[in-house]
């Protein structure tokens, strides 16, 4: 994977983390924070709860990135096929983009519902009141599974890199940039409720999204023109 797709995943990542992720799970993260650490206990017993939450949802972002990747890969069958993936994604990167700026609802559109099920409520339910440091990774797990529209970003990401190891890295990357932002929000609750920085960080990655999808674009119509060219080394 090219150094520059790594820096934008990074950016992307990064910025998003402090717009769309705390408004989307800095309620869970404040909730967990409340219900299940103790307002005595030291400061790196919590800094340890709150890393094993992070690495929980880093975890099941790489194993998603893993299954996308691969779906990416099966459905390569030529260099126009490539290139059509690459523009198909690039294409959704571009409107993902817009959704987060607010301009449609692609992204509110696409969620689905499995958050909403009894046995996903009930696991969470059980989860959250336990005290073991062991139910903070698995809160953390069942986390990185609910349904938001900039996981689907970088799920489609994923997917263009039709390679399982590549699709994990890509979403292992995007995990871990989100970590400061959520993580701050587990020691400073006020992020989650600081309206105007959040809207302008989702405005920085919005517009990162869409120049990113417009390059993805750019990098198919190469793949459809150049029979020489391979997908994969685009990502390497």
């Amino acid at each position: 994977m090219e150094t520059v797709n790594i820096l934008t995943i990074i950016s992307i990542a990064f910025l998003g983390s402090f717009g769309h992720c705390i408004g989307m799970c800095g309620g869970i993260v404040v909730a967990y924070s409340t219900i299940k650490i103790e307002p005595k206990s030291s400061k790196v017993s919590q800094t340890i709860a709150h890393l094993l939450y992070n690495f929980g949802r880093v975890l099941t972002y790489t194993l998603l990135g893993a299954i996308f990747g691969f779906l990416g890969g099966v459905v390569l069958f030529s260099n126009t096929a490539n290139g059509v993936l690459l523009i198909v994604a690039g294409l959704a990167m571009i409107l993902a983009g817009l959704s987060l700026m607010g301009k449609i609802k692609f992204l509110t559109l696409i969620e689905h519902s499995f958050s909403s099920s009894s046995l996903y409520k009930n696991t969470f339910k059980k989860v959250l009141n336990s005290k073991s440091n062991v139910s903070f990774f698995l809160l953390g797990m069942l986390n990185g599974l609910l349904p938001c529209g900039f996981v689907y970003f970088f799920a489609i990401t994923a997917a263009s890199t039709a390679d399982p190891l590549w699709g994990a890295l890509v979403m292992a990357i995007f995990g871990l940039s989100t970590v400061p932002a959520m993580f701050g929000v587990g020691f400073l609750a006020s992020l989650a409720s600081a309206t105007s920085f959040r809207n302008m960080m989702m405005s920085l990655s919005s517009v990162a999204v869409i120049l990113y999808g417009t390059f993805t674009i750019y990098s198919g119509y190469e793949y459809i023109t150049n029979p020489l060219k391979t997908l994969r080394d685009c990502h390497k």
